[in-house]
């Protein structure tokens, strides 16, 4: 006995392959630029750590306790955020530069060892009149998709950002 043509499955895998493709499409294009925007901003975080304990490690006469070092330092912390060499290289996060990494200080001039209680300096920083001078470097750039550019997304409104603190050593 032969079913009516009203009740015909060939080509309902094809029918249903059409309708899930976009949604499957959508899924694998958000993983990877997600995977690429967490990738990038773990760059980031890291280019940011190493430029701020390459500032630390700078003599004591660069740092007041405001704005932003003197000397070449805050140059030379901005080269190695950007691309990991202090001169040459090339940028370890697609379209970062200079003007998107800041640098400030600021110094503390007591410890702090729990929420309540403060100690004076020690240490090194022992007679410092205006206590350990404290270098910030921050970074915030706009995220630049790898291939959502292509199907509409453009990544207008997403930032890449990264702030690190540390005292300076003098070293």
């Amino acid at each position: 006995m032969r079913l009516p043509r009203t009740f015909d499955r060939r080509g309902a895998a094809a029918a249903e392959m059409a309708l899930v493709t976009p949604l499957l499409l959508t899924i694998l294009i958000g993983s990877v630029e997600l995977g690429n925007y967490f990738y990038n901003e773990h760059i980031l975080v890291k280019a940011v750590r190493d430029g701020a304990r390459f500032a630390a490690r700078q003599d004591w006469s660069y740092y007041g306790c405001s704005g932003a070092p003197t000397g070449t330092v805050e140059a030379d912390t901005k080269a190695l955020v950007r691309t990991m060499l202090l001169t040459g290289g090339n940028n370890r996060v697609p379209g970062i530069d200079d003007t998107e990494i800041t640098l400030s200080t600021s110094c503390a001039t007591t410890a702090q060892d729990d929420a309540s209680a403060t100690e004076n300096m020690s240490g090194i920083y022992r007679g410092r009149a205006n206590g350990a001078p404290v270098v910030t470097v921050s970074a915030s750039m706009p995220y630049n998709p790898v291939i959502g550019a292509a199907f509409g997304f453009s990544g207008a409104g997403f930032r890449l950002n990264a702030s690190q603190q540390a005292a300076v050593m003098g070293l």
